[in-house]
């Protein structure tokens, strides 16, 4: 899961020079405290005039909130979707340009002639830049317009020839991983700044993978299969995949296919028991339950009550019932576990850079301030709680990063420094290019001593 701290902006060069324009696109704090979005009234001509719900006005209020305000990408979603009434294809259209915008920011921050995402300007010109890039770019405007800025389309040819533009890559990132990756990072670097796919995961507790695509058929979802991932289907089009009655009756969850392959991994028996311990809103601790047929005993714990809370509405949605939380507040949480679990998922906190595509505001403004910390973070949760498990019991230690500097990196110090404890039994990284995507890494470790 990714790092919770929030960063300072990496640095930013000028994008003046054209023979050399810059690749941060840095997002600076925001104007205003009041964390409301700023839809501003003066943007483009016809803004004030066209109805709240509109695709540029809603696009537009967006990029604000994240670029000058800060919000979340997902929870500005939640606000202004809440608040303006639109079908659901209109909603996917408004998360598709919204996404391209900002996993390639610095592309179109250069296409629309700005110097940073500060710009009380660049909401509304990144749309324009966007829309001219897709080919729907609106008639050319007037000196007498409220903008009077129009796109030179020769800026886009022009930033297609920069990689780093092109892939919406900042330099910070290019040079950590160009330094961990060597000659992967480019094919990886171009799937980042795509647009991930919908995964679903079927709930076995409920039914079969075949089941729940005859209960989508009915509410006219397609999906189709994933082949060699037994839970997965793939959910294509803007279709209202959570209104669905399959959704609220439990049917599925939302969950990237890298992203299922970890609890498989972990592979829980029916009667084990099983700590979570990084769970988190409990993505992966749904499946597990699922895994285990509803039989046995989870135990899932976080640092935050709230996700445990989130954790605990899902589980009664999807039916689990063998499921218990924990606050983690002290070690002694931790401790009392000792040497008691079947299985142990370390689900750490990382840099998330593997799944940039769903968190593209990511890119410029990280979620980690110091990666050197935040791997010692990672290795201390690592030692500690992998003592949870008992002599031979396995721990799976999970990451949504693509860098070796926080896996095979992290376990292989694990292993010299465990006094002959643990032993690899397997580990896999998932590149985004290799089955499309997001990013992650998982080791199975079992304890001997």
């Amino acid at each position: 899961m990714p790092a919770k701290k929030p960063s300072r902006s990496p640095k930013r060069n000028s994008q003046k020079n054209a023979g050399r324009p810059s690749a941060s696109g840095r997002i600076h704090k925001g104007r205003s405290s009041t964390g409301r979005p700023q839809q501003g009234g003066g943007s483009r001509g016809r803004a004030n005039s066209i109805a709240p719900s509109s695709f540029n006005t809603v696009v537009t209020a967006l990029l604000t909130d994240v670029l000058h305000n800060q919000k979340a990408l997902d929870r500005s979603y939640a606000f202004h979707f809440s608040r303006n009434e639109m079908t659901p294809i209109e909603q996917g259209r408004i998360v598709n340009a919204t996404g391209d915008i900002l996993r390639r920011l610095n592309f179109y921050l250069f296409i629309a002639e700005l110097e940073d995402a500060s710009d009380t300007k660049a909401p509304e010109r990144l749309l324009l830049a966007w829309l001219t890039e897709q080919g729907r770019a609106p008639r050319q405007q007037g000196k007498g317009s409220k903008t009077g800025f129009n796109i030179d389309k020769r800026r886009i040819t022009e930033a297609n020839q920069w990689p780093l533009l092109k892939d919406g890559c900042p330099e910070w990132l290019d040079k950590i991983a160009q330094q961990q990756l060597g000659q992967r990072w480019p094919q990886e670097r171009e799937f980042l700044a795509q647009a991930p796919l919908r995964y679903i995961r079927v709930n076995q507790l409920k039914g079969s993978r075949e089941q729940l695509q005859q209960q989508l058929r009915t509410e006219q979802i397609p999906s189709e299969p994933v082949d060699k991932q037994p839970d997965a289907l793939i959910i294509r089009g803007d279709v209202p995949l959570f209104r669905s009655k399959a959704f609220h009756d439990g049917w599925f969850e939302q969950q990237d296919l890298g992203s299922q392959m970890i609890a498989h991994m972990l592979n829980p028996k029916p009667g084990m028991l099983t700590v979570d311990a990084c769970a988190g809103t409990g993505g992966k601790t749904l499946h597990i339950a699922a895994l285990m047929q509803n039989k046995g005993r989870i135990i899932a714990m976080d640092v935050e009550q709230r996700k445990l809370d989130q954790l605990r509405k899902r589980a009664k949605r999807t039916g689990v019932n063998n499921l218990e939380t924990r606050l983690i507040e002290s070690s002694t949480q931790i401790k009392r576990l000792r040497a008691s679990a079947d299985r142990v998922l370390l689900d750490v906190p990382c840099s998330g850079l593997g799944v940039l595509r769903r968190n593209p505001e990511a890119k410029w403004n990280p979620l980690f301030d110091d990666l050197e910390q935040l791997c010692a973070t990672q290795q201390d949760i690592l030692q500690r709680y992998s003592k949870m498990a008992k002599v031979g019991g396995e721990v799976v230690y999970a990451t949504c990063s693509i860098l070796p500097q926080e896996n095979q990196d992290q376990v292989a110090h694990f292993l010299q420094n465990c006094s002959g404890a643990f032993e690899l039994l397997e580990e896999k990284t998932i590149h985004p290019s290799m089955m499309n995507s997001d990013g992650f890494y998982m080791a199975r470790l079992k304890r001997t001593a």
